[in-house]
């Protein structure tokens, strides 16, 4: 095979970008996917921020087959036996195009087709093996016994980074540095979703949850609404799950999610239709290793681009967003006919300018404020205590409220919780 201008291992969003905002300059494009098709591997179910990625990918969402507008913020903390939710909407996440749900086996396929129709040769059931080196610059991919080149690879693998941490780019994988996601899609009646959801047609909800769902390990449950259909899920620190005594199974985590009283009304009659898990990096801006190289790029989860910011998750907008300014270094590198390190540390360069990096800077004490478990043991519980106290009548007189306040301050104000305040004022 002649040599090929661009070689992109990986078909999942990232990958799709950069293959997007490389389809008119005329370039000789692959990308390599190892599953059946864009987004049959790809078990991810939440929400794209759009006004982050606006400046950067033009036309490229117009028409994307996105499942609701979400106009309804929840969080639920869950206590043993209680649980308090908190409901937001305003007037302008509604009127906005702000964030929408998605679902990635739909979404990745549709981007697929979208840089095909632009003469982006995307081949599925293609697992790359290696990157082929020559003096330090990679110059090519390997796929079996096939060695495929290209002035410039792209590597868009996902998560775990096997090829990124072959190149010496990434450190060794650490339990302490990934969550593990567990991820069901349960389908109802589109009207019924809207009834249930307090919500109007085409309207949705983003609702997490923290405390007694992950039985106070380190993580957290998620709900998403689709068109006709739910993405319900947990999500816990694999080094968490792993020193948990007694030991619990991540299914059993699920099976004891879908039980509360919480989410069964909300899933009554629901047929579960997909069933699957992956791993999330957890390390944000700590654990982005080096972006470029000689004839490389690294994007999306590959580069560890997510960012857990305790109210919200964020992944897909960073990926699209590096894939698109991977593609546009990588038409600075064709322009001059260099596609030396130097080059390419363009790729690094935009990154910081943007929203990405600046981001994952902005809040990269975040993934160690987190890593305390009275955030998600004690906590939950004392506050939905405390609501419980407030709300409930017993035979005896109710003490005055400020009396009730003043003996639960006296209960949580106590030195670890003064050590994590501490903490709190660097995120």
């Amino acid at each position: 095979m002649e040599k090929l201008d661009v070689i992109i291992v990986g078909g999942g969003i990232a990958g799709l970008a950069c293959a997007y905002g490389l389809k008119d300059e005329g370039l000789n494009v692959l990308v390599l996917e190892r599953g059946e098709f864009s987004g049959s591997k790809n078990v991810t179910g939440g929400r794209l921020y759009l006004n982050p990625l606006k400046p950067i990918v033009k036309d490229m969402l117009q028409g994307a087959p996105f499942e609701r507008k979400v106009v309804r913020e929840r969080w639920t903390v869950l206590g043993d036996d209680s649980s308090i939710t908190f409901d937001f909407t305003s007037r302008r996440i509604r009127e906005e195009d702000h964030s929408f749900t998605v679902l990635r086996a739909r979404f990745d396929r549709y981007l697929s087709e979208r840089v095909e129709e632009k003469g982006v040769l995307v081949i599925p059931k293609y697992k790359v093996d290696d990157v082929l080196k020559n003096n330090g610059k990679v110059i090519g991919v390997s796929v079996g016994k096939e060695n495929l080149f290209a002035n410039v690879v792209v590597i868009a693998e996902g998560a775990l980074g096997f090829l990124s941490r072959k190149l010496g780019m990434r450190g060794s994988l650490s339990p302490r540095e990934y969550a593990l996601g567990i991820k069901e899609i349960v389908e109802l009646p589109e009207e019924v979703i809207n009834e249930r959801f307090n919500v109007e047609k085409d309207e949705g909800v983003a609702h997490l949850f923290i405390g007694s769902v992950t039985k106070g390990l380190f993580g957290g449950g998620f709900l998403y609404t689709n068109r006709d259909s739910i993405s319900l899920g947990v999500v816990v620190k694999i080094s968490a799950i792993m020193s948990a005594y007694p030991h619990i199974s991540s299914n059993e985590l699920m099976e004891r999610f879908k039980a509360f009283y919480e989410i069964k009304s909300i899933i009554k009659d629901g047929s579960t239709v997909e069933y699957s898990a992956h791993i999330i990096p957890e390390a944000g801006y700590n654990g982005v290793g080096k972006l470029y190289g000689d004839g490389v790029l690294i994007v999306g989860d590959a580069a560890g681009f997510s960012l857990n910011m305790g109210v919200t998750v964020r992944g897909m907008d960073f990926a699209i967003a590096s894939g698109m300014l991977a593609a546009e270094t990588i038409k600075e590198a064709f322009s001059k006919g260099d596609f030396s390190e130097k080059v390419l540390s363009g790729y690094e360069e935009r990154l910081k300018e943007s929203f990405v990096l600046k981001e994952l800077e902005s809040f990269k004490e975040m993934p160690e404020f987190l890593d305390n478990e009275d955030i998600f043991a004690y906590y939950p519980g004392k506050l939905t205590e405390l609501i419980g106290r407030l709300t409930y009548f017993g035979e005896s007189p109710k003490e005055r409220i400020w009396r009730t306040l003043k003996t639960w301050a006296k209960e949580i104000l106590n030195r670890k919780t003064m050590k994590l305040l501490l903490k709190a004022r660097k995120i």
